[in-house]
């Protein structure tokens, strides 16, 4: 009959634990995974903007970017386009004939053509003949029409925008929509729809004061209108682009000679001057193109100094600008073990434009990490700009060592957890 001896019994407990050791707990320890680092997203200081836009702060204007596209034309943007700049009233303020290419729009979405098409024939009535006579009588801009005469769509929209006919604004806008009533109920619709909530009209050529627009919204419209084939057509050809019609004086036309395009020109004692258009700055075979509005200028004088201000600011500020830079950090990594390191852009990229107009909200992805070299690719930062989405890989800017052997054994319940982890 054995007995009981508590020497022997400990010396076998002892015995396992150290078996269990050296069997399960030492690999588990030792050859087990690490934990993972832990990943915090950062933004990179933001960079100085080099000679912002340079607006009135007078009245409301912005400038926006235009998209375009891989030929370099350009390109209806998917949505209002966010300005790169705006200042004075955020307040909608009247637009004067603005509205007209507000018409344009609303009717060639109405009634489509094609770049060259003439488009159905439109017979003038007597509505439209006293139309021309009231605005004349009133000091109004008008191009001569007559009862009876047959005018296309397109040379419909040729006097309106290149002459900014008020009577040949009411003329399309009734012909498409049946009344000026029928055309501002449209023409509301299809700004709420496109995303200009602060403009609205009440009438098809801007004359009311209650046809107002904020800077933001109409220079996200000039955007659109430059990009409408058939617009860009009619603004492309001389002011006597209507053969065997009278002759349309170019109001729009407004100091090409600075790289400007002008796609609305006018005036009234309510809105001051106003003025949309589009611009461009250019470098050798790479040029950047914006659109503007700039709505309540006194005077004309006015408007010249500040459209030169504008456009000397974007001579100054558009150029190869940086989007991601090399060595920027995007993401911070830490362990358990005290070491850290950056994932941080390993290629630069850059765009032509206007250092102000690029937005840069960044996408991170990152990869699982425990340890790596210097060099490591951890993940990728993505940013939007207007030429689309350009993209990085993040590298680790510094190695992420093994911990070694002595951190394993001596934080046993970590690297089990990691183990753990790990299977399932």
């Amino acid at each position: 009959m054995s007995r009981f001896r508590p020497g022997r019994f400990i010396g076998v407990t002892l015995g396992t634990v150290a078996i269990l050791t050296v069997g399960i707990y030492g690999p588990a320890t030792l050859l087990g995974p690490l934990p993972t680092a832990t990943a915090t997203i950062v933004s990179p200081p933001a960079a100085d903007s080099v000679s912002p836009p340079v607006l009135p702060a007078a009245g409301s204007s912005a400038v926006a970017v235009l998209p375009t596209d891989a030929s370099g034309a350009l390109a209806a943007p998917a949505s209002p386009a966010e300005p790169i700049a705006s200042a004075g009233s955020t307040a909608p303020l009247p637009l004067a004939s603005i509205a007209k290419v507000i018409t344009a729009l609303v009717v060639l979405d109405a009634k489509p053509l094609s770049a060259g098409e003439a488009g159905p024939g439109v017979t003038l009535t007597g509505e439209d003949y006293q139309s021309y006579l009231d605005y004349s009588l009133r000091g109004s801009r008008t191009v001569a029409v007559f009862q009876d005469e047959v005018w296309s769509e397109q040379e419909l929209l040729q006097a309106m925008l290149l002459g900014s006919s008020n009577n040949h604004a009411d003329t399309v806008a009734r012909w498409a929509f049946g009344s000026l009533d029928a055309y501002a109920t449209a023409a509301n619709s299809w700004l709420s729809a496109n995303g200009f909530t602060d403009t609205s009209v009440v009438d098809a050529t801007g004359l009311s004061e209650a046809s107002v627009g904020t800077g933001s919204d109409l220079a996200g419209i000039a955007g659109i209108a430059a990009a409408n084939p058939v617009i860009a057509a009619v603004l492309a050809n001389p002011a006597s682009a209507l053969a065997g019609r009278r002759g349309v004086d170019n109001t729009t036309a407004y100091l090409p000679e600075l790289g400007i395009t002008g796609l609305s020109r006018s005036y009234t004692d309510a809105a001051g001057v106003c003025f949309l258009f589009t611009a461009q700055v250019a470098d050798g075979d790479k040029s950047f193109v914006f659109s503007g509005a700039i709505v309540g200028e006194p005077d004309y004088t006015t408007l010249d100094a500040d459209l030169t201000a504008l456009m000397d600011s974007a001579r100054s500020g558009v150029a190869e600008n940086p989007i991601l830079t090399q060595g920027d950090a995007y993401v911070e990594f830490t362990t358990a073990w005290g070491a850290s390191a950056s994932g941080v852009v390993g290629v630069s990229k850059t765009q032509f434009g206007w250092q102000a107009a690029i937005h840069t909200d960044p996408t991170v992805d990152v990869d699982t990490v425990t340890t790596g070299g210097a060099g490591s690719v951890v993940g990728r930062v993505a940013t939007q700009t207007s030429a689309g989405e350009t993209s990085s890989a993040l590298e680790l800017d510094k190695t992420i060592p093994d911990p070694g052997s002595g951190w394993r054994l001596l934080h046993p319940f970590v690297v089990i957890a990691a183990l753990i982890d790990s299977r399932t």
